[in-house]
């Protein structure tokens, strides 16, 4: 019996060898340590390894059927850019010479505000160099014309000729023929005027119709006209105004003017209290020149101011309260102010309508205007009409110069 050390002494056996004395079946080409290349294989390159790639000749295919798509692509992309760059230069010369055009026509017709100037037609540039523009649009909203200065131009020149120095510098033009119209603004109208309580209205192709109130001497009168517009010459519009009347609350009408219907006359209603009150009665038909004016013979007045119900029979009739109506209480005013002053008006207020004349109602109302002369060409007037929004008139121009000192 081998003793402990002896065993120890011995080689330790392979286990991989027992393995293979135990089976030396399939598994033995597997289990055997490979140091080199077999015999007839030549020794194989120490590459890294890339995954199969099965579409590598496809692809060759396709880059050599689309390898021109980027060129091509890249010159549209430019082409695209560079017409952006030709009309974004092209719009900045427009709006600089409709700027500049807008300041010139300011400083040559003395205009209060710079108008709004509009070219027409694309490319801009190319009309520059040819010295010639298709359609240019001119608004002027603020046109000095007599009393009324608020009155809006708008006009169309067609083939307009240049003269310049250079596409840099253009001297002026010349507007061979022009189209467009001239609005007064009614809403204009009542700022302009001074009369911010009185409303224009069209009232017909010709006709235009203010009311509103009139502040006379403390009172707010109620304002009645009607005018006619009209063509003045080749410039101008007149109006006519008509049936102007100012109504004192219901106590009486004034009319300005110098016929018989016109002046200060009771109203309806005034004449018919001033009937039924005794005390006023008597006091008008003590007057003499009042009795005169109502064409009562002075047997019947005397009557009547001492038998009340003769009174009662003579101011009940229809007959006295239209007799009372057509009394003209201006001329009274001076000699018996204390008779209006019992029917009821106020000494202030009968001294302000006589200053309140036809010429001077006419003149606070009228509409009219006339265009300035242009230095150069001539502006015609045609075609007056009333709108609704105001007065337009259609214009013409012919041979008229611009920006030339």
């Amino acid at each position: 019996m081998r003793s402990p050390h002896h065993i120890t002494a011995h080689h330790t056996p392979n286990p991989y060898e027992e393995l293979g004395r135990l089976d030396d079946g399939p598994l033995a080409p597997f289990l055997v340590e490979d140091t080199g290349p077999r015999p007839g294989q030549a020794e194989a390159q120490d590459d890294p390894w890339a995954p199969p790639d099965h579409r590598r000749n496809g692809r060759r295919r396709r880059r050599g059927r689309f390898a021109g798509a980027p060129l091509a692509l890249k010159a549209v992309v430019g082409l695209l850019v560079l017409a952006a760059f030709l009309t974004l230069a092209d719009r900045w010369a427009l709006l600089y010479a409709e700027r500049r055009s807008a300041d010139a026509l300011q400083d040559r017709l003395q205009l209060a505000a710079a108008p709004e100037v509009e070219i027409d037609g694309f490319p801009f540039l190319t009309q520059l160099a040819g010295e010639r523009l298709d359609s240019v649009k001119v608004t002027v909203p603020d046109v000095a014309a007599d009393r009324v200065s608020r009155a809006q131009v708008t006009a169309t020149a067609h083939d307009v000729r240049l003269d310049t120095d250079g596409p840099l510098s253009v001297r002026g033009a010349d507007v061979p023929a022009l189209e467009g119209d001239v609005l007064l603004s009614f809403a204009d109208l009542r700022r302009e005027l001074g009369a911010s309580q009185v409303t224009f209205t069209g009232e017909g192709r010709d006709r235009v119709r203010a009311r509103g109130t009139l502040p006379v001497a403390g009172h707010d009168l109620r304002l009645h006209a009607e005018a006619e517009v009209r063509r003045e010459g080749e410039r101008g519009i007149a109006t006519h105004i008509g049936g102007m009347r100012l109504e004192i609350g219901d106590l009486a009408t004034y009319r300005p003017g110098a016929r018989t219907s016109d002046g200060l006359h009771l109203s309806r209603a005034s004449a018919a209290r001033l009937a039924r009150e005794t005390r006023k009665a008597k006091a008008l038909l003590s007057v003499p020149a009042v009795v005169r004016r109502l064409g009562v013979p002075d047997s019947v007045v005397r009557a009547a101011l001492r038998d009340e119900a003769k009174l009662t029979e003579l101011t009940g009739s229809p007959r006295f309260v239209r007799q009372a109506m057509r009394l003209n209480l201006i001329d009274l005013a001076l000699d018996h102010p204390k008779l209006l002053g019992l029917l009821g008006f106020d000494p202030a207020l009968l001294d302000a309508l006589p200053r309140l004349t036809r010429p001077v109602l006419t003149d606070r109302l009228s509409l009219g205007f006339r265009l300035p002369e242009p230095p150069d060409g001539r502006i015609r007037l045609r075609d007056v009409r009333v709108e609704k929004d105001g007065i337009r008139v259609r214009l013409e121009g012919t041979d008229l110069a611009v920006g030339r000192s």
